[in-house]
């Protein structure tokens, strides 16, 4: 039974009220960047290239441009007169808007029609006649890694593919504890590339008023604020600065990660809204969505374990070499340029640990999207409960044994981890049993040698996943040179009413709902009367967005505080 402070009228923390937010959904009423139309609204879409890595020798769009309704191609010449033709990735590298001369990977962007509407411009890019010559290719970061291999980035003025080397812990520590094991497990394990693939594709609607200078953009984002910092870092040196941009994030059809990224589909809308002086839509089918937009994983992992025969684990080593793609564009707000995947000691107590990454350029879309989870806690997770596995089977353990003991005491929280991470909680003996009690652990083993008798297999599987959440705090969490952290503002009206803006962005999580608990539980006032708002920048607080199990923890946080402040 939840005790709760406030009554179920009020609707604070421990109620379970409707969520304020379904009617609009569940009634078709939500408001998407497909339900955005302007004034004038013209439609935009790319042509993208066929091969992985080519030279463009030309460009041909006068096929195009004579197909009535179409008004502009725009290509990275175009762009490379203002300046627009680059842009800085959330990792700070770079990558093409659009190419001025070679493409990277297959359905890199090439240029962009510009059309009446958006069935036009389909067909318009259908009618560009591009010709490239075909460069050589290199999509294994371990061939990339060569000496000699094809250069993917020339524009780093260096002749390697390696990105950048990163790692954590002791190794010469680590090293002894694995030789004074008993056993010692090794395993390559690979994690392949993913895309998120949510309902909805990305988006935007670019408009720019030549009048007030100012421009407005309606966009597929789960950091508002942040987009509206990269676009000032873009385009600030023509006269978009800052103050004089505004996002919009409006509803979204699911997030996962995959739009916490700039996409050069948003940028070239931008452009060809400041060089036509019309609102500019561009919504990619799913097609461009599956082939170009960010990916998550693809690491490869090799991992040693020790264990002594009486089970107890004793160090980890792991090397990985992560593939990026073309550009390191990984949603990543953490200082570390692999994320958090040095979480990968998990829920064990181990004497010893040593952890290097490497990150690689390949011809390949941009990856490291952080897929339903915090950043690389899935790959290091995966990691060390696949050892875990391995070493029960060596030593013939079984792996529920083998993990209740090892897993860190109750006792010893707060507990700093080998590599560095303070835990501040925990009782994973205990989640393990409830687990093994609900799903019947020991039934199920019995039946599997039942089964095994005859002949038949049967797997049971268990793993404890220990992740960082909230993307704080900023001693640990940087985007952009902005530490993390989130805001709220909270007004309340005359009549007792009351208005909480918030700098994250819901994309199904139910904000509406949630903060307006936390305010009702602060200041009683009903949560029915708690108007929720966030997604523009020109009136929420600045705030970095939302991703990594990380808004309820420090925007809800910072709604309690203002709420305290307030009451």
């Amino acid at each position: 039974m939840v005790s709760t402070r406030t009554t179920p009228e009020v609707g604070g923390i421990g109620h379970s009220p409707r969520r304020k937010e379904d009617p609009r959904f569940i009634q078709g009423k939500g408001n998407y960047i497909e339900d955005i139309k302007l004034p004038g609204m013209l439609w935009m879409d790319i042509v993208r290239s066929p091969y992985a890595h080519a030279r463009i020798v030309s460009i041909d769009a006068s096929k195009a441009l004579a197909i009535p309704g179409v008004l502009a191609v725009i290509t990275g010449k175009d762009l490379e007169k203002y300046g627009l033709h680059w842009m800085p990735t959330l990792m700070s590298d770079t990558q093409m808007v659009l190419p001025t001369d070679t493409v990277k990977y297959q359905a890199q962007e090439v240029c962009a029609v510009i059309a009446t509407e958006r069935y036009i411009a389909a067909d318009a890019i259908q009618a560009v006649e591009v010709e490239y010559e075909e460069l050589p290719v290199v999509v294994d970061p371990f061939k990339a890694m060569e000496p000699g291999a094809t250069l993917v980035r020339p524009d780093k003025g260096k002749d390697t593919n390696h990105i950048w080397h990163w790692e954590v812990g002791d190794p010469d520590a680590t090293d002894a504890i694995l030789k004074a094991s008993d056993l010692v497990v090794k395993q390559d394990v690979y994690i392949p590339r993913i895309h998120v693939a949510s309902i909805e594709t990305c988006g935007c609607v670019a408009s720019f008023d030549k009048v007030e200078g100012k421009l407005t953009v309606w966009m597929t984002t789960q950091a508002p604020h942040a987009i509206r910092t990269v676009l000032a870092l873009v385009a600030g040196h023509v006269g978009l600065s800052e103050e004089r941009i505004r996002v919009i994030s409006p509803d979204i059809g699911g997030g996962f990660g995959g739009k916490v990224p700039v996409y050069p589909g948003y940028v070239i809308a931008i452009a060809a809204s400041v060089l036509i002086g019309k609102p500019v839509k561009w919504i990619e089918d799913r097609m461009e969505n599956l082939q170009a937009d960010s990916f998550a994983r693809d690491y490869h992992t090799t991992a040693e374990l020790g264990v002594n025969r009486d089970g107890t684990l004793t160090a980890l080593r792991v090397k990985t070499l992560a593939d990026h793609g073309y550009a390191d564009s990984a949603a990543n707000p953490s200082k570390f340029p692999a994320g958090l995947y040095h979480i990968c000691t998990g829920s064990y107590d181990l004497k010893g640990a040593h952890v290097e990454v490497d990150g690689v350029y390949t011809n390949k879309p941009p990856g490291g999207v952080a897929y339903r989870c915090s950043f690389r806690v899935t790959e290091a997770v995966h990691t060390i409960e696949r050892m875990v596995d391995i070493a029960a089977h060596e030593i013939g353990m079984d792996p529920a044994a083998l993990r209740m003991k090892n897993f860190i005491e109750e006792d010893q929280f707060p507990y700093k981890s080998v590599l560095g991470w303070e835990y501040d909680s925990g009782n994973y003996h205990a989640a393990l049993r409830k687990a093994m009690d609900i799903i019947g652990y020991e039934d199920l083993r019995k039946e599997q040698l039942e089964k095994r008798a005859k002949g038949e297999l049967m797997g049971i599987g268990i793993s404890s996943f220990t992740e960082i959440v909230g993307a704080g705090p900023s001693r640990d969490f940087d985007i952009l040179g902005i530490k993390m952290f989130d805001s709220a503002e909270i007004r309340v009206h005359p009549t007792g009413k009351a208005i909480a803006r918030f700098g994250t962005k819901s994309q199904g999580q139910g904000h509406e709902t949630t903060y307006a608990q936390i305010v009702a539980e602060e200041l009683g006032i009903p949560m029915s009367q708690v108007q929720v708002e966030e997604g523009d920048t020109d009136t929420a607080p600045y705030g970095l967005g939302t991703y990594a199990s990380r808004s309820t923890p420090t925007a809800g946080a910072a709604a309690a505080m203002a709420a305290r402040i307030a009451g």
